[in-house]
Protein backbone atom coordinates (compact mmCIF):
# COMPACT_ATOMS: atom_id res chain seq x y z
CA UNK A 1 0.00 0.00 0.00
CA UNK A 2 1.04 3.52 -0.82
CA UNK A 3 2.41 5.54 2.44
CA UNK A 4 0.12 8.00 3.73
CA UNK A 5 0.78 12.12 3.31
CA UNK A 6 2.91 12.91 6.43
CA UNK A 7 4.90 15.67 7.02
CA UNK A 8 8.71 14.19 7.51
CA UNK A 9 10.05 14.24 10.76
CA UNK A 10 12.17 17.34 11.23
CA UNK A 11 13.80 19.03 14.40
CA UNK A 12 11.32 20.84 16.85
CA UNK A 13 11.79 24.59 16.96
CA UNK A 14 14.28 26.05 19.08
CA UNK A 15 14.52 29.59 21.34
CA UNK A 16 17.82 31.48 20.70
CA UNK A 17 18.50 30.63 24.65
CA UNK A 18 18.75 26.73 23.53
CA UNK A 19 22.79 26.11 23.26
CA UNK A 20 22.17 24.24 20.46
CA UNK A 21 19.32 24.66 18.23
CA UNK A 22 19.86 21.94 16.02
CA UNK A 23 19.70 19.44 18.96
CA UNK A 24 16.36 17.36 19.17
CA UNK A 25 15.02 15.49 21.88
CA UNK A 26 14.02 12.42 21.56
CA UNK A 27 10.48 10.89 22.10
CA UNK A 28 10.78 6.74 21.53
CA UNK A 29 7.74 4.01 21.50
CA UNK A 30 8.56 0.45 22.30
CA UNK A 31 6.17 -1.97 20.39
CA UNK A 32 5.93 -5.35 22.27
CA UNK A 33 1.97 -6.31 21.67
CA UNK A 34 1.80 -6.44 17.78
CA UNK A 35 -1.60 -7.90 18.15
CA UNK A 36 -4.74 -7.10 19.55
CA UNK A 37 -5.18 -8.92 22.64
CA UNK A 38 -8.98 -9.05 22.38
CA UNK A 39 -9.28 -9.52 18.84
CA UNK A 40 -5.73 -11.60 17.56
CA UNK A 41 -5.38 -8.46 14.71
CA UNK A 42 -3.01 -6.63 13.56
CA UNK A 43 -1.85 -3.49 15.57
CA UNK A 44 -1.46 -0.65 12.87
CA UNK A 45 1.09 1.72 13.81
CA UNK A 46 0.10 3.73 10.74
CA UNK A 47 -2.44 6.03 13.09
CA UNK A 48 0.52 7.53 14.41
CA UNK A 49 1.07 8.80 11.06
CA UNK A 50 -2.50 9.46 9.92
CA UNK A 51 -4.84 10.28 12.92
CA UNK A 52 -1.95 12.08 14.81
CA UNK A 53 -1.31 16.21 14.67
CA UNK A 54 0.27 17.70 11.45
CA UNK A 55 3.86 16.54 12.33
CA UNK A 56 5.54 12.94 13.26
CA UNK A 57 4.65 12.54 17.20
CA UNK A 58 7.73 9.94 17.24
CA UNK A 59 11.45 9.88 16.21
CA UNK A 60 12.14 6.13 16.99
CA UNK A 61 10.60 3.12 17.11
CA UNK A 62 11.94 -0.04 19.02
CA UNK A 63 10.37 -3.25 18.25
CA UNK A 64 10.68 -5.75 21.13
CA UNK A 65 11.21 -8.07 21.58
CA UNK A 66 14.30 -10.34 20.21
CA UNK A 67 15.21 -13.28 21.91
CA UNK A 68 18.29 -15.89 21.08
CA UNK A 69 16.91 -19.51 21.79
CA UNK A 70 18.49 -22.65 21.13
CA UNK A 71 19.87 -24.19 18.92
CA UNK A 72 22.01 -21.07 17.53
CA UNK A 73 19.84 -19.71 14.84
CA UNK A 74 16.18 -19.95 16.63
CA UNK A 75 15.47 -16.56 16.75
CA UNK A 76 12.14 -15.13 17.41
CA UNK A 77 10.40 -11.76 18.06
CA UNK A 78 8.25 -12.67 20.49
CA UNK A 79 6.98 -15.89 20.25
CA UNK A 80 7.49 -16.61 16.32
CA UNK A 81 10.26 -15.86 14.22
CA UNK A 82 10.74 -12.44 12.37
CA UNK A 83 9.92 -13.96 8.73
CA UNK A 84 6.61 -15.69 9.81
CA UNK A 85 3.85 -14.52 7.61
CA UNK A 86 2.37 -13.46 11.56
CA UNK A 87 4.39 -10.34 10.88
CA UNK A 88 3.86 -9.76 7.77
CA UNK A 89 1.55 -6.40 8.63
CA UNK A 90 4.26 -5.29 11.39
CA UNK A 91 7.18 -5.71 8.60
CA UNK A 92 4.99 -3.45 6.25
CA UNK A 93 4.46 -0.79 8.41
CA UNK A 94 7.49 -0.30 9.61
CA UNK A 95 8.93 0.19 5.89
CA UNK A 96 6.49 3.23 5.94
CA UNK A 97 7.45 4.55 8.92
CA UNK A 98 11.09 4.22 7.69
CA UNK A 99 10.26 6.17 4.51
CA UNK A 100 9.04 8.98 6.78
CA UNK A 101 12.17 9.36 8.71
CA UNK A 102 11.41 7.27 11.83
CA UNK A 103 14.19 5.30 12.76
CA UNK A 104 13.60 1.49 13.84
CA UNK A 105 15.77 -0.54 16.39
CA UNK A 106 15.06 -4.01 17.43
CA UNK A 107 15.00 -4.46 21.07
CA UNK A 108 17.29 -7.48 22.16
CA UNK A 109 16.83 -9.34 25.11
CA UNK A 110 14.37 -8.12 27.96
CA UNK A 111 12.21 -9.48 31.06
CA UNK A 112 13.11 -13.29 28.81
CA UNK A 113 16.07 -14.57 30.35
CA UNK A 114 18.95 -16.64 27.97
CA UNK A 115 19.82 -14.25 25.06
CA UNK A 116 23.18 -12.28 26.46
CA UNK A 117 24.11 -15.92 28.32
CA UNK A 118 24.94 -17.39 25.39
CA UNK A 119 26.19 -13.72 23.63
CA UNK A 120 28.39 -13.76 27.09
CA UNK A 121 29.88 -17.28 26.26
CA UNK A 122 33.95 -17.16 26.56
CA UNK A 123 34.12 -19.43 24.18
CA UNK A 124 34.43 -17.78 20.93
CA UNK A 125 32.91 -20.46 18.38
CA UNK A 126 29.66 -20.34 20.69
CA UNK A 127 29.81 -16.81 20.37
CA UNK A 128 29.38 -16.53 16.41
CA UNK A 129 27.21 -19.46 16.19
CA UNK A 130 24.53 -17.10 18.48
CA UNK A 131 25.71 -13.79 17.06
CA UNK A 132 25.57 -14.20 12.81
CA UNK A 133 21.99 -15.17 12.63
CA UNK A 134 21.12 -11.76 15.05
CA UNK A 135 23.59 -10.05 12.39
CA UNK A 136 21.79 -11.35 9.34
CA UNK A 137 18.19 -11.31 11.11
CA UNK A 138 19.32 -7.20 11.72
CA UNK A 139 20.04 -6.75 7.75
CA UNK A 140 17.21 -9.08 6.71
CA UNK A 141 14.88 -6.29 8.18
CA UNK A 142 16.60 -3.67 7.54
CA UNK A 143 16.54 -2.18 11.19
CA UNK A 144 18.15 1.20 11.51
CA UNK A 145 20.04 -0.30 15.26
CA UNK A 146 19.60 -1.88 18.19
CA UNK A 147 18.61 -1.71 21.52
CA UNK A 148 20.27 -3.85 24.43
CA UNK A 149 17.59 -4.31 26.94
CA UNK A 150 20.34 -6.73 29.29
CA UNK A 151 18.17 -7.95 32.31
CA UNK A 152 20.28 -10.53 33.62
CA UNK A 153 23.39 -11.23 34.57
CA UNK A 154 26.53 -9.97 31.61
CA UNK A 155 30.14 -9.77 31.98
CA UNK A 156 31.67 -6.37 31.33
CA UNK A 157 33.76 -7.87 28.42
CA UNK A 158 30.65 -9.64 27.26
CA UNK A 159 28.86 -6.68 26.24
CA UNK A 160 32.04 -4.76 24.88
CA UNK A 161 32.36 -7.68 22.83
CA UNK A 162 29.33 -7.33 21.70
CA UNK A 163 29.23 -3.56 20.65
CA UNK A 164 32.03 -4.03 19.08
CA UNK A 165 31.07 -6.12 16.61
CA UNK A 166 27.89 -4.79 15.93
CA UNK A 167 29.75 -1.56 15.44
CA UNK A 168 32.61 -3.28 13.58
CA UNK A 169 29.84 -5.38 11.21
CA UNK A 170 26.98 -1.86 10.82
CA UNK A 171 29.47 1.18 10.78
CA UNK A 172 29.20 4.27 12.37
CA UNK A 173 25.16 4.99 11.27
CA UNK A 174 23.72 2.42 12.96
CA UNK A 175 22.04 3.15 16.38
CA UNK A 176 23.03 1.23 19.36
CA UNK A 177 21.65 1.92 22.87
CA UNK A 178 21.20 0.33 25.95
CA UNK A 179 17.77 0.44 28.47
CA UNK A 180 19.14 -0.12 32.08
CA UNK A 181 16.91 0.79 34.80
CA UNK A 182 17.94 4.00 36.98
CA UNK A 183 19.25 2.80 39.37
CA UNK A 184 22.13 1.64 37.53
CA UNK A 185 23.23 5.12 36.25
CA UNK A 186 22.98 6.30 39.77
CA UNK A 187 25.44 3.84 41.12
CA UNK A 188 22.48 1.63 42.84
CA UNK A 189 21.76 -2.17 42.42
CA UNK A 190 20.53 -3.06 38.92
CA UNK A 191 20.09 -6.21 36.49
CA UNK A 192 22.44 -6.46 34.05
CA UNK A 193 25.56 -7.63 35.81
CA UNK A 194 28.37 -5.32 34.57
CA UNK A 195 29.32 -1.89 35.73
CA UNK A 196 27.54 1.07 32.99
CA UNK A 197 29.66 3.98 34.49
CA UNK A 198 32.85 1.49 33.29
CA UNK A 199 31.17 0.61 29.99
CA UNK A 200 30.84 4.56 29.22
CA UNK A 201 34.23 5.43 29.91
CA UNK A 202 35.31 2.18 28.02
CA UNK A 203 32.80 2.09 25.11
CA UNK A 204 30.65 5.40 25.16
CA UNK A 205 31.60 6.41 21.68
CA UNK A 206 30.18 3.57 20.11
CA UNK A 207 26.78 4.12 22.02
CA UNK A 208 24.20 6.55 21.25
CA UNK A 209 22.12 6.79 23.79
CA UNK A 210 20.60 5.22 26.87
CA UNK A 211 16.92 4.50 27.21
CA UNK A 212 16.36 4.64 31.27
CA UNK A 213 13.71 2.99 33.51
CA UNK A 214 12.50 5.68 35.45
CA UNK A 215 9.44 2.58 36.40
CA UNK A 216 8.45 -0.63 38.64
CA UNK A 217 10.73 1.11 41.45
CA UNK A 218 13.79 1.41 39.44
CA UNK A 219 13.50 5.30 39.26
CA UNK A 220 10.44 8.04 39.29
CA UNK A 221 9.45 10.05 36.08
CA UNK A 222 6.92 11.95 38.14
CA UNK A 223 9.66 14.80 39.22
CA UNK A 224 13.08 16.16 37.61
CA UNK A 225 14.88 14.66 40.97
CA UNK A 226 15.67 10.85 39.67
CA UNK A 227 16.80 12.13 36.19
CA UNK A 228 18.77 15.26 37.84
CA UNK A 229 20.75 12.58 40.33
CA UNK A 230 21.78 10.75 37.27
CA UNK A 231 23.23 14.15 35.08
CA UNK A 232 24.63 15.33 38.67
CA UNK A 233 26.95 12.30 38.33
CA UNK A 234 28.56 12.66 35.05
CA UNK A 235 26.05 11.37 32.56
CA UNK A 236 25.54 13.62 29.93
CA UNK A 237 21.86 14.68 29.41
CA UNK A 238 22.02 14.44 25.23
CA UNK A 239 22.12 10.69 26.33
CA UNK A 240 19.71 10.07 29.23
CA UNK A 241 16.46 9.18 27.44
CA UNK A 242 13.78 8.84 30.61
CA UNK A 243 11.48 6.09 30.47
CA UNK A 244 8.02 5.75 31.14
CA UNK A 245 5.40 3.50 30.89
CA UNK A 246 2.05 4.48 29.07
CA UNK A 247 -0.65 2.75 31.15
CA UNK A 248 -0.80 1.46 34.70
CA UNK A 249 -1.03 -1.92 33.13
CA UNK A 250 2.31 -1.77 31.77
CA UNK A 251 4.24 -1.57 34.87
CA UNK A 252 4.49 0.25 38.36
CA UNK A 253 5.11 4.00 38.18
CA UNK A 254 2.85 5.87 35.69
CA UNK A 255 2.60 9.06 35.51
CA UNK A 256 -0.69 10.80 34.26
CA UNK A 257 -0.10 12.89 31.50
CA UNK A 258 -0.05 16.61 32.37
CA UNK A 259 2.27 15.76 35.43
CA UNK A 260 4.20 14.20 32.44
CA UNK A 261 4.43 17.16 30.53
CA UNK A 262 5.28 19.09 33.41
CA UNK A 263 8.20 17.06 34.21
CA UNK A 264 9.21 16.98 30.91
CA UNK A 265 9.10 20.75 30.68
CA UNK A 266 11.03 21.21 33.63
CA UNK A 267 13.57 19.29 32.03
CA UNK A 268 14.29 20.82 29.01
CA UNK A 269 14.46 23.90 31.35
CA UNK A 270 17.67 22.25 33.09
CA UNK A 271 18.75 20.29 30.42
CA UNK A 272 18.70 21.91 26.98
CA UNK A 273 20.46 19.07 25.42
CA UNK A 274 18.07 17.01 27.58
CA UNK A 275 18.12 12.85 25.68
CA UNK A 276 14.26 12.68 25.64
CA UNK A 277 11.45 10.18 26.60
CA UNK A 278 10.44 6.79 26.02
CA UNK A 279 7.41 4.62 26.63
CA UNK A 280 6.66 1.49 27.04
CA UNK A 281 4.46 1.16 25.34
CA UNK A 282 2.44 1.72 22.22
CA UNK A 283 -0.77 -0.54 21.70
CA UNK A 284 -2.42 0.74 25.20
CA UNK A 285 -0.89 3.98 25.64
CA UNK A 286 -2.69 6.86 27.73
CA UNK A 287 -2.55 10.30 28.90
CA UNK A 288 -4.99 9.80 31.15
CA UNK A 289 -6.33 13.76 31.17
CA UNK A 290 -9.59 15.13 31.13
CA UNK A 291 -13.03 13.08 31.92
CA UNK A 292 -12.40 10.19 29.19
CA UNK A 293 -11.80 6.69 30.58
CA UNK A 294 -8.53 5.06 30.03
CA UNK A 295 -10.00 2.00 28.36
CA UNK A 296 -11.67 4.71 25.59
CA UNK A 297 -8.53 6.57 25.71
CA UNK A 298 -6.38 3.12 24.95
CA UNK A 299 -8.63 3.23 21.39
CA UNK A 300 -6.36 6.46 20.72
CA UNK A 301 -2.96 5.49 21.75
CA UNK A 302 -1.22 7.73 19.45
CA UNK A 303 -2.18 10.56 21.37
CA UNK A 304 0.58 9.86 24.15
CA UNK A 305 3.45 10.56 21.28
CA UNK A 306 1.15 12.91 20.27
CA UNK A 307 1.11 14.92 23.76
CA UNK A 308 4.95 14.22 24.45
CA UNK A 309 6.61 15.35 21.11
CA UNK A 310 4.11 18.98 21.44
CA UNK A 311 6.23 19.53 24.52
CA UNK A 312 9.08 18.83 23.06
CA UNK A 313 8.37 21.01 20.01
CA UNK A 314 7.88 24.00 22.35
CA UNK A 315 9.71 27.08 22.06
Amino acid sequence: MPPPTVRRSTPPPSSDSDPDPSFQSRVILYHQTHHSPSTGLPISLLSLLTEAADYVPITHLILAAVHLNTPPGNIHLNNHPPSEPHNNQLWEDVSTLQEVGIKILAMLGGAAQGTFTRLDSTDEKTFEEFYVPLKDMLRRHKFDGIDLDVEEEMSLNGIIRLIDRLRSDFGRDFIITLAPVARALQGGPHLSGFDYEALEIMRGSSIDWYNVQFYNNWGNAGDVEDYGEIVARGWKAEKVVMGCVTNPGNGHGWVYGRRLREVVRGLRILFPRFGGVMGWEYFNAVMGDGDVNLEVQEERPWRWAEGIMQVIREV
